[in-house]
């Protein structure tokens, strides 16, 4: 593949190919340095001070937002969570909301100078959640994208899995975009390429690696099977406390929460009838797709976005 001339080269290509109108925002890679060392990255797009911030799932990273952003035309931040996209690996790998939650707030506090429209997917929905609960001053609304608590954000189709537990590293980044290829995943050669450019990195070797630690983890995982049945019996045992604990930061949410499910993600009729149960001052909006709607529907994620942006 053909390296692009910076990671924002992509977005005028992004916007035709969903015919939407130009300009393209600018955009501009941001980093801080956490108390303990660690590095927090993150993208803003457009002129002005961001009025929604944007936080991706497990695996992804903030230019997963790249579509949705340019749809929605508002001034915006999108956070890589620690362990994906530019932001440091956690030594600990404790990705989950709890501990993800304060490194978004250190980032929303040094990014934007107003309440935000608060917008996750997945594990970032969760995240967001448990930033809104804990911060009710940095949120102005929440929109959880296809997540629920008790639903495993880590997890997602066996097929993923496999996909990630390959490699740690390899010679080129042709070879992702040629296995993502082969998975079924990215769409598009050109789309997959714009996906593996994004998603990884060239060591100083000269080998190609993921940047999100996930890809390190599923790996090590993958060459011990006693240490996967370990994980697994691990990760049941504490999705049960993550499920309340998921639960306790969406009900503690004191801004008006919105929930966005596909019609066939991973939210199912009876988690949005607890969702429902549990926040009935919430709104539930379901839209034609899978779990990554901010890919699959941009354009109607965006102008949905937009809407509520404009409606403060």
């Amino acid at each position: 593949m053909t390296e692009p001339v910076d990671e924002f080269s992509f977005l005028p290509a992004q916007a035709s190919d969903w015919g939407i109108p130009g300009p393209v925002p600018r955009g501009e890679r941001l980093s801080i340095a956490l108390p303990d060392g660690r590095t927090l990255s993150a993208l803003r797009y457009g002129d002005g001070p961001p009025v929604v911030t944007f936080v991706h799932g497990a695996g992804l990273n903030a230019h997963t937002w790249d579509s949705t952003i340019l749809a929605l035309g508002l001034p915006a931040l999108a956070v890589d969570l620690p362990g994906h996209g530019d932001s440091s690996w956690r030594p600990d790998a404790a990705y989950v909301a709890a501990t993800l939650a304060p490194d978004v707030v250190a980032g929303v506090e040094a990014w934007t100078d107003r309440p935000q429209l608060l917008v996750g997917q997945s594990l970032g929905g969760l995240t967001a959640a448990a930033v809104a609960a804990s911060r009710p001053d940095l949120v102005r609304e929440l929109v959880v994208v296809d997540i629920t608590p008790g639903i495993a954000s880590t997890g997602g189709p066996a097929q993923l899995r496999e996909f990630f537990s390959g490699p740690a590293d390899w010679a080129s980044r042709d070879e992702l975009v040629d296995r993502a290829l082969a998975f079924g995943l990215g769409g598009s050669r050109a789309a997959a390429e714009r996906g593996v450019f994004h998603n990884s990195r060239v060591r100083p070797d000269g080998r190609v690696e993921w940047k999100h630690h996930f890809a390190r983890l599923a790996n090590e995982l993958s060459r011990s099977p006693e240490a996967a049945a370990a994980a697994a019996a691990g990760q049941d045992a504490l999705g049960a406390v993550l499920s309340e604990s998921g639960w306790h930061d969406l009900e503690g949410v004191q801004a008006p929460v919105t929930l966005v499910r596909g019609d066939h993600g991973y939210v199912t009729d009876e988690d949005a009838a607890e969702f429902a149960r549990r926040l009935p001052a919430a709104s539930v909006e379901v839209v034609v797709s899978g779990h990554n709607v901010q890919e699959e529907l941009p354009v109607d994620l965006g102008r949905r976005l937009r809407a509520r942006a404009d409606g403060a």
